[in-house]
């Protein structure tokens, strides 16, 4: 996934902070007139939301003659993704995550471990709702065969 630029970041904040009309987006002037405090010309902000979009970052749908824009992905998605990138630019994986996983806060801590437990949860659920013939044997299905 590519890293956002300064101006790139901004208009993504204002696609993710932006609950999206009856249409499903926002057109370009209203994310420029979103951008609080900066100067920035309408073909400049159409310009970023083009290349966002050829970035895969936002999807746009023509109404009329503007274009509506809205993000492709949350913010978390995003994030999560980035983490990931990370985490694959080299060395050890394992490493990286033990490092992280010791610099986090004790309620960060305890958010991964309430995410990680609900995790192993439904990853145990699907194996046991699965089709039997999609599942391994269990050793007391085993038996029955």
């Amino acid at each position: 996934m590519t890293r956002l630029g300064d101006l790139e970041r901004a208009v993504m904040d204002v696609l993710w902070d932006t609950v999206p009309g009856a249409s499903g987006g926002v057109t370009v002037r209203e994310v420029a007139d979103a951008l609080d405090g900066r100067e920035l010309a309408y073909t400049t902000v159409m310009t970023v939301l083009d290349r966002l979009a050829g970035k895969g970052m936002v999807q746009r749908e023509r109404e009329g003659r503007a274009w509506r824009y809205r993000a492709a992905a949350s913010r978390e998605a995003h994030i999560a993704q980035l983490m990931l990138d990370a985490l694959d630019l080299g060395g050890s994986r394992d490493a990286a995550l033990v490092r992280f996983a010791r610099s986090v806060t004790g309620t960060e801590a305890d958010v991964l471990r309430a995410a990680l437990d609900a995790g192993a949860a439904q990853s145990l659920t699907d194996r046991v709702d699965a089709p039997r013939a999609d599942r391994p044997a269990l050793a007391d299905e085993a038996t029955d065969r």
